[in-house]
């Protein structure tokens, strides 16, 4: 029946659309049955990061799906519950960053910083597809870094950059943003590290909450809570004013070039409210997200909105960076508003094209929550072409 309804609500925005997106909801139905046995993994306990653990015998090795890079991903709420919970997850995170040094000895992509009126911010690309930052107050030679999860890539941008490092933001608590912190914190002694105590990040030194202001130099840094991917998922704004130039936004996994993270510790009620919080702030401000995903993010995005111009072009655009191996980031909030589903839960054509609403009759339509969800269920089954 989902089928069906796909298939009509694309009626007219072209065949090969409402196959791709039958194609989605077939699959959803089979993925229901993965979600039960996620219970009997609850009674893990957060593993205390005091000491590295010996690497993985062979035999214990995980073998992540071909397309599986998001660690998450790869097998689903089970895999997570180990991730988060476990060392299982701690010793994965360390293969991980072995085998993206080896693979891409200079980074997954190739970045470029932007300068300000006396600031710089430096995208580091770390794993297979993160992005770490280095936040720079060029003239007090003081740097913040941002979600630093492979530490010898980070410390080789404070070398070259010539800069001390004082503070360390993390986002939330997964390991391929938060498995630097150990060592960083140790090579620079009065590095501070910065985050939610809900999250249970590792070697956190100063707590924060929500509006909480981070002072570095002339940096501004403001954290502002959402949560829905973690409990303690935080993302932090650079304040542009101080500098005379645009705000900068660090988004961890809330958001992306034209995709949003997974709701893992949290409701679609919660996930919506995160991001109505960042779509609060300013169209200028710059989107400095945790994942390089615009490629599969917009051909997802193809799918329920075909006939979005911005989207097709920004598509384009991303394409071309994409076949140089160059980054995507940042868009903007202006930008993002155009084209990214999760951002326009608002928008009619959404609704349209998901079909009748969950309601017994299917006259109801959705609520913004429920869109979110939707779409969010969607995103997680679809493949990118």
């Amino acid at each position: 029946m989902a089928a069906v309804v796909a298939a009509t609500a694309l009626k007219g925005r072209g065949a090969r659309n409402a196959r791709v997106l039958r194609g989605i909801l077939s699959g959803a139905t089979a993925n229901k049955a993965s979600q039960s046995r996620t219970r009997a993994l609850q009674s893990h306990s957060s593993p205390e990061c005091k000491e590295e653990p010996e690497p993985l015998s062979p035999e214990l090795e995980y073998i992540p799906r071909k397309r599986g890079k998001n660690p998450m991903k790869a097998v689903g709420l089970a895999w997570y519950s180990l991730y988060t919970r476990t060392w299982l997850g701690y010793l994965f995170y360390r293969q991980q960053l072995r085998r993206a040094r080896n693979r891409y000895p200079k980074g997954h992509s190739r970045t470029q910083p932007r300068l300000f009126n006396g600031v710089k911010v430096l995208p580091i690309p770390v794993l297979s597809d993160n992005y770490s930052y280095l936040i720079i107050d060029t003239q007090a030679r003081l740097a913040v870094a941002v979600d630093p999860s492979d530490p010898q890539a980070v410390q080789a941008s404070i070398e070259k950059e010539g800069v001390n490092l004082v503070a360390i933001l993390c986002t939330h608590k997964h390991w391929d943003h938060s498995g630097g912190n150990r060592d960083l914190s140790r090579w620079h002694q009065d590095c501070r590290v910065y985050g939610n105590p809900q999250d249970g990040i590792p070697y956190l030194t100063h707590p924060l909450c929500h509006q909480d202001v981070v002072s570095v130099g002339r940096l501004q840094i403001r954290a502002l809570a959402t949560p829905g991917h973690t409990q303690g998922h935080l993302v932090y704004l650079l304040d542009g004013e101080p500098y005379k130039g645009p705000s900068c936004l660090f988004s961890g996994d809330l958001l992306f070039l034209s995709g949003c993270g997974r709701t893992f510790e949290g409701t679609a009620e919660t996930m919506l409210s995160s991001l109505d919080t960042v779509l609060g702030l300013g169209d200028d401000t710059l989107l400095w997200p945790g994942h390089e995903y615009a490629e599969e993010n917009l051909g997802f995005a193809g799918v329920v909105e075909p006939e979005n111009l911005a989207r097709e072009r920004k598509m384009q655009w991303v394409q071309r960076q994409r076949m140089e191996r160059k980054s995507t980031c940042p868009s903007t909030l202006g930008e993002e508003r155009s084209y990214n589903p999760f951002l326009r839960t608002h928008c009619l054509v959404l609704q349209e094209a998901l079909g009748p609403g969950p309601g017994p009759t299917g006259d109801d339509g959705y609520s913004r929550a429920q869109l979110l969800e939707k779409l969010r269920q969607l995103k997680d089954l679809h493949k990118s072409k």
